[in-house]
């Protein structure tokens, strides 16, 4: 493991973020941004296009270096690891627009998310209990497979080696209306298995507020509102995001 990787008391509090800054050339793009995600709960970040929701989710993933502030996974320190190392740690990702690999098989996708694993350790049963789809599927190309299909595909292949946290970048986008609920089920049965934090980045407002158990609002790379699920209504989050 990395030097970064230091250890330290875990806890319900999965991730803790402090006062994460970022910048993209002279543009301030996150702006103190800290919360915390806890075991067996959704986190929502929510906001409008260009706030910071992705960046925020690749600085935590390591994709993009940290300029300020600090990223503790289960008690470590993982503000400098790599990516990889932070997948060691327990980070799973997935992406926007999923990035799977068309031309490799529903098989050979899944195993990729084994990389951080030993050689030869097996694919978890339980992931064909949650994506049924999937076991139906093993031998086709992922490139293949429909949107919503590449969606569970990508969600698998994150939750393959098990992770204490699971960041999720727009994993409604490009699904039809009809499968998005499914797609809102299965976060949650992720989360109710109590093994991992979920972070979940969304632009629509009625995808989250299903999902929540707390809600972040970003604004010009900044956290401007925050609170839990269940009064995102309540607190007027809608209308903020319209604003």
């Amino acid at each position: 493991m990395a030097a970064e990787l230091d250890a330290g008391p875990a806890g319900d509090a999965v991730l803790k973020v402090q006062d994460l800054q970022q910048f993209y050339g002279g543009s301030h793009i996150l702006r103190g941004v800290s919360f915390e995600a806890r075991l067996g709960e959704v986190t929502v970040v929510l906001g409008r296009n260009g706030v910071g929701k992705t960046t925020l989710l690749k600085s935590l993933m390591g994709v993009v270096p940290v300029r300020e502030g600090s990223v503790r996974l289960a008690g470590a320190g993982v503000t400098r690891a790599t990516p990889f190392d932070r997948v060691r740690a327990g980070m799973g990702y997935v992406p926007q627009g999923r990035e799977i690999f068309g031309r490799l098989t529903v098989a050979e996708n899944l195993k990729m998310g084994l990389a951080s694993r030993p050689g030869g350790t097996p694919l978890p049963g339980e992931l064909f209990e949650m994506f049924p789809v999937l076991k139906e599927m093993l031998q086709r190309r992922g490139g293949d497979l429909s949107d919503d299909q590449q969606q569970q595909l990508a969600i698998a292949r994150a939750r393959a080696p098990g992770p204490k946290l699971l960041l999720l970048d727009g994993p409604s986008e490009g699904i039809q209306p009809s499968i998005i609920k499914e797609i809102g089920r299965t976060i949650r049965r992720l989360a109710e298995r109590r093994t991992m934090a979920i972070v979940l980045v969304e632009q629509y407002f009625d995808f989250a507020a299903e999902l929540a158990d707390q809600y972040l609002v970003m604004e010009r790379g900044a956290v401007v509102m925050r609170g839990r699920g269940a009064d995102m209504a309540a607190d007027g989050v809608k209308a903020r995001m319209s604003i």
